[in-house]
């Protein structure tokens, strides 16, 4: 789906019990949506108050969850002036419910409410309860078959809130006199690199000004190692998001932190920004900064 004219996006969740309702709602807050579950449909009419004139961000991109008993109002009332409205339903078979039940041992929200006194009673009743509502302008996704994974990638091929993938990266740079960042997918030790620590004139500054970035990126040595680090790089990321891999963090190493590892995450920050979701910290630059 690509973006339209509205302001905002809400996409109301739900389904069988048991059919991945919740794991669906976990992906889509993976991709940038602000997920509410169990949300009172007697406030629905301030929620979409609030969705319509609120500033907040969290309120453009929305993930309603929501259960059988509630399903019918929120799709009548889920209504409002540049409000783009999407209705998700996850499936099962009921053979396939029954031995996800029986396997994790939870008990069916219907049994809970005495709504229906057996486990193979309550997958009816509830069917029953949702069959009027679904036709053909709900989205429904069958996971009768289908792994964690090609569930992933079918939400993201209906909600993706962009051309660009919810994969994310994280850049950090860092300084190993003061110790090794612990959520490191990949770690980069650049102290090979020529240090302008030894230029008198730049040892007062960091990677995020011109003079040091322009002193560490123009150096040969460093443009061979971009070439090669890019080529890896560019096929790992890729084969990442075919794997379904939500969010990797890049730690880029010098021993001060200042000025190699802060210029090399900002290139490799400008380089995969217009690709992927990207974010960059200086981990000890403030150290410097705050000197």
């Amino acid at each position: 789906m690509t973006e339209t004219n509205y302001t905002s996006r809400v996409i109301l969740v739900s389904g069988m019990s048991g059919a991945g309702k919740s794991t669906a709602t976990r992906f889509l807050e993976d991709m940038g949506y602000h997920c509410i579950d169990n949300f009172p449909v007697q406030m629905l009419s301030l929620l979409v108050d609030m969705i319509e004139n609120s500033t907040d961000q969290r309120y453009r991109y929305i993930t309603l969850s929501t259960s059988a008993q509630d399903f019918p109002e929120f799709q009548r009332g889920l209504r409002g002036e540049g409000i783009e409205v999407f209705t998700l339903f996850l499936d099962a078979s009921d053979t396939t419910l029954l031995n996800r039940y029986k396997s994790t041992r939870r008990t069916h929200p219907l049994l809970l409410s005495n709504q229906a006194n057996t486990l193979e009673e309550a997958i009816e009743v509830e069917r029953m309860m949702f069959q009027k509502y679904i036709n053909e302008t709900v989205i429904t996704i069958d996971t009768t078959f289908v792994s964690e994974k090609e569930l992933k990638r079918k939400i993201e091929k209906y909600f993706a809130r962009s051309a660009v993938p919810s994969f994310s990266i994280s850049f950090l740079s860092f300084g190993y006199k003061n110790g090794v960042p612990l959520d490191a997918d990949l770690m980069i030790d650049v102290r090979f690199l020529p240090n302008p620590f030894w230029e008198v004139e730049l040892r007062p500054y960091s990677g995020n000004d011109e003079c040091v970035y322009n002193y560490v990126i123009d150096k040969p040595e460093t443009q061979e190692f971009l070439k090669r680090l890019i080529s890896f790089t560019d096929y790992a990321f890729a084969e990442y998001v075919k794997e379904g891999k939500n969010h990797f963090t890049v730690a880029i190493g010098c021993t001060g932190g200042q000025h190699r590892s802060v210029s090399i995450a900002n290139y490799l920050y400008r380089h995969y920004s217009g690709t992927y979701n990207c974010y960059i910290d200086h981990r000890d630059v403030k150290e410097y900064e705050n000197a």
